[in-house]
């Protein structure tokens, strides 16, 4: 008689968590998802009842900012649970297992859920010289991602490498470093961007997949809409400082301290799409606009090579006052001096009209006189 497979909550309870925690993770991640309440009674029935979901987590080209990221979430269940108990059953850097035993219990997840396991890749994938640039267990790392999509239910890129290729990609990219969605195909793939991205987002698509089985909804870049449909930009504090024309011109000047935009400074928030602004880092408390440093982009594609990250893009598409940075202030100024100019029109216009109406009384007076 086969032992039934234990839950996502059966997992948390047994690690010590109370029903609440359990609840107050549900809402958590339901909010970031835009769930309405029906969705999150769903998720909750979801993790109470269904297994837990295999996953395979793989390491190509990185430096290993997602895995850092997400074992440091601020929620204690993102990390104890979602990736101790989901569960992870296979990943270079973090498992116990080493060598031979390593790649058997990749080769176990593989042939016992086919079909059902979850194929998470971080990194991108050399293709240049037959791919010798990352050999794990003596094979290239391109065989052993196409060897993994094969039998997975869906293909999650965790961060900008894995999604466009980051650093290693960048002009010239010496070892022809490719994002996994061209290198997997016949497999949906998701792209979570970032570098690295928030945990909180990584947390959220795993639970999405779980709780819904099937993909979120995607963009054309095939990122999470609930996570990526908005520009930074868009939700940030400092916006109506960007729209009155006022910016930092150095990081130690006045403008600086008294929080101006970084728009000048380099910042690609309006041209970036990311939940950065809403969701931020470490429990909420910040992220790096507030911080005092301009976005620098890492949730799009080539923004290695989109310029020197501290110098301002010469414009950018959006609406009326959204040109550039030198012109809305020479904007303003002449706004402000045509509204000065126009008031003073006005009130000579005024101002004559009443004197006329003085004389016209006066000459009334005298002629009855």
């Amino acid at each position: 008689m086969s032992r039934k497979k234990p839950t996502v909550y059966d997992e948390i309870r047994a690690q010590g968590y109370s029903r609440r925690d359990f609840l107050k993770f549900c809402g958590m991640m339901g909010a970031f998802l835009g769930l309405e309440a029906s969705g999150i009674t769903q998720m909750v029935k979801a993790l109470e009842t269904k297994p837990r979901l295999p996953l395979i987590w793989l390491h190509g080209q990185e430096c290993t900012c997602c895995s850092e990221s997400f074992i440091r979430s601020s929620h204690p269940i993102v990390a104890d649970i979602l990736l101790n108990k989901v569960s992870l059953d296979y990943t270079e850097t973090l498992m116990a297992a080493a060598g031979h035993q390593a790649e058997a219990a990749r080769q176990a997840t593989m042939e016992k859920y086919k079909g059902e396991y979850l194929l998470l890749v971080e990194g991108s994938v050399p293709t240049k010289d037959d791919g010798v640039y990352c050999v794990i267990g003596g094979k290239t790392f391109e065989n052993i991602v196409n060897e993994a999509a094969e039998g997975a239910k869906a293909v999650i890129a965790w961060g900008n490498c894995a999604s466009s290729g980051c650093v290693q990609a960048a002009n010239p990219n010496p070892t022809s470093a490719t994002p996994i969605h061209k290198i997997v195909k016949g497999k949906p793939v998701i792209n979570v961007q970032g570098c690295p991205p928030i945990a909180e987002v990584m947390a959220g698509v795993v639970v999405h997949l779980l709780t819904f089985d099937r993909l979120p909804q995607l963009d054309k870049h095939g990122r999470p809409k609930a996570f990526y449909s908005r520009r930074i930009h868009d939700t940030c504090y400092r916006r109506p400082n960007y729209d009155a024309g006022l910016f930092v011109e150095s990081f130690d000047d006045d403008n600086a301290r008294k929080g101006y935009c970084l728009y000048k400074m380099g910042c690609r928030g309006p041209v970036t799409y990311n939940s950065c602004g809403v969701i931020k880092w470490n429990n909420g408390v910040s992220f790096p606009i507030q911080s005092g440093h301009p976005c620098i982009g890492c949730s799009e594609a080539n923004f290695w090579d989109n310029g020197p990250f501290y110098s301002h893009l010469p414009s950018f598409p959006g609406f009326g006052i959204e040109k550039n940075a030198d012109d809305i202030g020479l904007a303003l100024g002449a706004i402000t001096a045509t509204g000065i100019a126009a008031h003073a029109v006005a009130t000579n216009i005024r101002k004559r009209r009443l004197i006329q109406s003085g004389r016209m009384k006066d000459k009334k007076q005298n002629s009855n006189t």
